[in-house]
């Protein structure tokens, strides 16, 4: 066993590691703390404090100084866990709430963080219950990511990760009940009741807004049998398993409220009742209420939607009108409209009469009369009055479209975009969610670059041409059969060699010769950063015409994407080719118009990529990177090591699927890098840029056959 390490020999690395942030005194400090420990354990919270000290050094510190007194009572695995989610936490909100879970480490037990590994992520399954709402009845709802589980009548809030149980499909399934329940609040009318004026009425309003919100369970989770049996079976069967049974005194409220006639209106009349009772269940679906952000939300919400709801009726008057068979003046008196909301089976609608005729409305005007009825329970009849002229701005009435650029400008911002981890090989982690990525097209230029190209590359143009029908056509000699055209003389030689031992001969002794299928996928990742400006920008774009001219003969499925990136706030793919499209006028004039952009962010890129050509059935998938550099990104960690441990860890991931890296580079220097990221066999460096677009081809049909 290993002498532990002394004070002094611990300062070192403890001053190398907290730089100058902290006072000898205090790295003194804790490297005395630590010095009555075990080498074992000096070696587990040493390690630590260097691997958190590569997010923030101030939680390394902080690490260090609790890690002894917690080691006796925790298992190292929890310590692990915490330690990583407290990088996770100051990855997501900053130092301030990381510190905060440094300093609540005893609330950080086994029982809240055991099944993390088979948690549903917040990010995975957002899309997935995005459209599970969007096809419910109601009023369209977003999902965001937040703190717990909520609603404000607006959005649908959820927690980053939800882990109560230990199967991933459970924890969905977990969430899609918690997502249901709180949808049912804004539509079966939860959330008209004053709150305010509720909790006026009793002593404790806290005690009668958790019995309220019990109630309301109740009847929602009934609403839900009838409107969705096959969820409110996956309910039951994870309460059973998660939640208490219902007190026997509430049954009788489960009871009362179950029928399909059950309004939030027979909540509050049993809710004296309710008030009462010693006990009060919870149940791990449904969620919290908060009356605050319902009312804010609906105050923001009531003028607007009144103002847009009459601009649309007016609108839909004068499109009406306009549709007559003889123009009409406006009338003396105004218009008769009718609104009749129709609540079938759970499904919402409305008909509108225009003097007594049907109109029908369109979707804009049914989402907004849609939105008016969950706020109301009807539609007010000052609601239904067509603005007049000048009335209202509609500028200021409706959210106007956003540039699609303007996402960048100012604070971060994940609108819109696809989230991607990196790998920090200081922590030895991942950092969760923290690539931006948006996927743009290529700008088309239509001009005459791809014929300046042909004509430039004519003669290689011949000879690639002949090469790759000579390769689309080629035999495959498959040695070792038991029939075939010829002898298989070095299986013979072998086989005699048996017999003369003793043993039993081979019959398969013959070659073959078939034509070789050719069922592959390839996905070019062209560098568009900054530094491919000029000779190396032309090259790539004549590279890539040269390499589809010859890819059409071989019918290889195969698509071209471009990558740059400004931090991992802006992380950008550009569509050249996709799989599925024609290689035709559009995609030269897109290879025409690359252009190069910022910085080689490379990790985001080959993960995407990796996750389209999984989607392709192919026997064999190739992921080509042409760049002329190593990972680079000017604003932040990436540059150095950190970027390359990253971009060889996103390779990894690909090969672990079944895809095949390669990179064609231009950089000279990229034998320090290249070999320890991609392997030795797996990248070409050229070191004359003029030779890329004739030798694209050459390595492209030795890496595919």
């Amino acid at each position: 066993m290993a002498k532990p390490l002394t004070a002094a020999e611990m300062e070192a690395s403890l001053h190398a590691w907290l730089e100058t942030e902290f006072t000898y005194f205090k790295v003194e400090q804790l490297a005395l703390e630590l010095e009555g420990l075990t080498r074992d354990e000096q070696d587990f919270i040493l390690g630590w404090i260097r691997r958190i000290a590569s997010t923030h050094i101030t939680l390394a510190w902080q690490f260090g100084r609790r890690a002894p007194a917690l080691l006796p009572r925790m298992e190292r695995r929890l310590l692990e866990a915490w330690a990583v989610h407290t990088c996770d936490v100051f990855d997501r909100t900053g130092l301030q709430t990381a510190l905060r879970v440094m300093e609540e480490v005893d609330s950080f037990d086994e029982t809240q963080h055991r099944n993390d590994a088979a948690g549903a992520l917040f990010e995975d399954i957002a899309p997935v219950l995005g459209n599970f709402v969007c096809g419910l009845s109601g009023r369209r709802l977003r999902i965001e990511k937040g703190e717990a589980a909520w609603t404000d009548g607006e959005r649908i809030v959820l927690p980053p990760l939800i882990a109560a149980l230990p199967s991933l499909d459970d924890n969905f399934q977990l969430a899609k009940a918690t997502v249901a329940l709180l949808w049912a609040q804004t539509r079966f009318g939860s959330l008209r009741v004053d709150f305010s004026a509720l909790g006026a009425r009793y002593a404790d309003p806290e005690r009668a807004l958790a019995r309220l919100h019990a109630l309301e369970t109740l009847r929602l989770t009934a609403r839900i049998a009838r409107e969705l049996p096959g969820l409110h079976r996956e309910m039951l069967r994870l309460r059973a398993r998660l939640d208490p049974g219902l007190p026997p005194r509430w049954q009788r409220f489960e009871t009362m409220l179950g029928t399909s006639q059950a309004a939030v209106d027979d909540s509050l009349a049993l809710l004296d009742a309710a008030y009462d009772e010693a006990e009060c269940p919870q149940w791990s679906d449904q969620g919290s209420l908060r009356p605050e952000a319902i009312a804010a939300a609906r105050a923001a919400r009531l003028d607007k939607e009144k103002a847009r709801l009459r601009i649309r009726l007016a609108e839909l008057l004068e499109e009406h009108r306009a549709a007559q068979a003889a123009p009409q003046a406006a009338p003396e008196t105004p218009p008769a409209l009718a609104v009749e909301p129709h609540d079938e089976n759970g499904r919402l609608d409305f008909a509108i009469t225009l003097d007594g005729a049907p109109l029908a409305p369109p979707d804009n005007v049914r989402q907004l009369l849609t939105s008016v009825y969950l706020d109301f329970g009807e539609i007010p009849p000052e609601y239904l009055t067509p603005a007049g002229d000048g009335e209202y701005d509609p500028d200021r009435v409706f959210d106007q479209p956003e540039d699609p650029d303007a996402v960048w400008h100012g604070t971060y911002h994940e609108k819109g975009a696809e989230l991607f981890p990196e790998w920090d090989h200081g922590r030895q982690h991942y950092r969760k969610n923290w690539c931006v990525m948006r996927e743009k097209t290529v700008p088309p230029v239509h001009d005459a670059f791809y014929r300046d190209t042909l004509d430039k590359y004519a003669g290689v143009v011949k000879h690639l041409r002949r090469k790759f029908e000579a390769l689309r056509d080629e035999n495959r000699l498959d040695k070792r059969q038991t029939q075939g055209d010829e002898i298989d003389l070095d299986a013979l030689i072998e086989a005699l060699a048996d017999a003369q031992d003793g043993r039993e001969m081979s019959d398969r002794l013959f070659v073959r010769l078939h034509r070789a299928e050719r069922n592959i996928a390839v996905a070019f990742l062209v560098d568009m950063s900054g530094s491919t400006k000029g000779w190396i920008n032309e090259a790539e774009r004549e590279a890539l015409i040269l390499l589809c001219e010859a890819l059409e003969l071989l019918g290889d499925r195969y698509a071209i994407y471009g990558f740059s990136g400004t931090t991992r706030k802006r992380c950008e793919l550009f569509r050249i080719k996709t799989f599925d499209e024609r290689y035709g006028d559009e995609v030269q004039a897109r290879i025409s118009g690359i252009r190069p952009q910022e910085y080689t962010r490379m990790g985001f890129a080959l993960r995407h990529m990796t996750k389209l050509l999984n989607r392709v059935e192919a026997r064999t998938r190739v992921l080509v990177t042409l760049s002329d550099g190593r990972p680079d990104d000017y604003f932040d960690v990436y540059r150095g090591q950190y970027g390359i441990e990253d971009t060889r860890m996103a390779l990894l991931e690909a090969a672990r699927t079944g895809i095949h890296p390669f990179c064609i580079t231009l950089d000279r220097d990229a034998r320090d890098y290249l070999p320890h990221m991609y392997g030795a066999a797996r990248y070409i460096i050229l070191d004359d840029v003029r030779q890329l677009p004739v030798k694209v081809t050459d390595i492209y049909r030795r890496i595919t056959t």
